[in-house]
């Protein structure tokens, strides 16, 4: 009896597992057919996890695509496996280190240099580690902000030029949380609790500066849109958890896979008429409404030029 039990009480949440995941966790996929030939995309961290997906559809759809990333190994590795899965041959490995912005300012030259065309520029690369970069800054606001901020600054002449052509920012549901203390939203910090808000501010920065670039890009027919993923099984989620594994063990049956994860880049990145929402946040394929803290145009201002300060582009 009691094993009969167990047994039905493992079946019963075993089918409410599948019914939560089907109804509120199953991502909706992109399903446009979209085709980018001719067009040249780069996207940064695009050597695992959502990166990686994002980069084999948009790869597939016959996009010349450049994998943006500092471990030459694995990114090489993930060229191939792109290349074969795709049978498309223009995918292609360039270094770079967000955490060190003069190898982004030696990276955007390498590339204007050797690439005429850039029709989508995806900002996927992100971290939620705790630390200091090469330039003395908060890691994670470097990497997931600042490194891109200036990597999308570099670009820009060459996405107007190539216009219509479009920025997708990956930021993340976490800026609920976040908030800009320009005191210290920079400033490297100790102790998990200040990395998870670290994190939180700098994905909270990712939608403000979307929203800038979109006033700013106005009438140029280049539009840039900011995404949610989900929440997603990657090695951004084990950074978080890894110091309590059960945790981890249990979060995983509740997380999208990096296919999915992708859905909402795809999706910004190739769907037609959705030029009228730059400057605004997607989750599950769709327009939705980011916090409030996120839809301060003041705040959006002030970040763009306090970012442009401390990369000593400000005039």
């Amino acid at each position: 009896m009691a094993l009969m039990l167990a047994l039905s009480g493992l079946a019963l949440l075993g089918g409410l597992y599948l019914w939560l995941s089907y109804n509120f966790l199953k991502a909706p996929m992109c399903r446009n057919r979209t085709s980018l030939r001719g067009k040249t995309v780069l996207i940064t961290g695009g050597n695992k996890g959502i990166g990686e997906k994002t980069a084999l559809d948009l790869a597939q759809r016959g996009a010349r695509v450049i994998l943006a990333c500092r471990d030459k190994a694995r990114t090489e590795s993930a060229v191939s496996n792109i290349r074969r899965e795709s049978g498309n041959n223009e995918v292609l490995f360039m270094s770079l280190d967000l955490a060190d912005l003069s190898s982004v300012r030696a990276f955007a030259d390498e590339f204007l240099r050797s690439e005429p065309r850039l029709d989508i520029l995806i900002n996927n690369a992100g971290v939620s580690a705790g630390g200091r970069s090469a330039d003395g800054f908060n890691l994670t606001f470097q990497v997931n902000h600042l490194g891109h901020f200036l990597l999308t600054n570099l670009l820009l002449d060459r996405l107007k030029r190539c216009a219509p052509s479009r920025v997708v920012v990956v930021a993340s549901q976490a800026h609920r949380v976040g908030r800009i203390d320009f005191q210290n939203i920079h400033k490297p910090v100790d102790g998990l609790l200040k990395f998870y808000q670290a994190y939180c501010h700098s994905k909270l920065a990712n939608i403000l500066h979307t929203r800038e670039l979109a006033n700013r890009l106005e009438g140029t027919n280049v539009t840039c849109y900011a995404v949610h993923p989900g929440f997603v099984d990657t090695e951004l989620i084990h950074q978080f958890l890894i110091w309590c594994k059960p945790i981890l063990f249990l979060t995983r049956l509740f997380l999208r896979n990096p296919v999915e994860g992708a859905q909402t880049s795809i999706y910004c990145a190739t769907q037609e008429g959705i030029e009228m929402f730059s400057g605004h946040y997607f989750a599950n394929c769709k327009l939705q409404e980011p916090y409030p803290q996120a839809r301060n145009d003041a705040v959006a201002k002030k970040l763009w030029e306090f970012s442009e300060k401390l990369l000593g582009l400000a005039k």
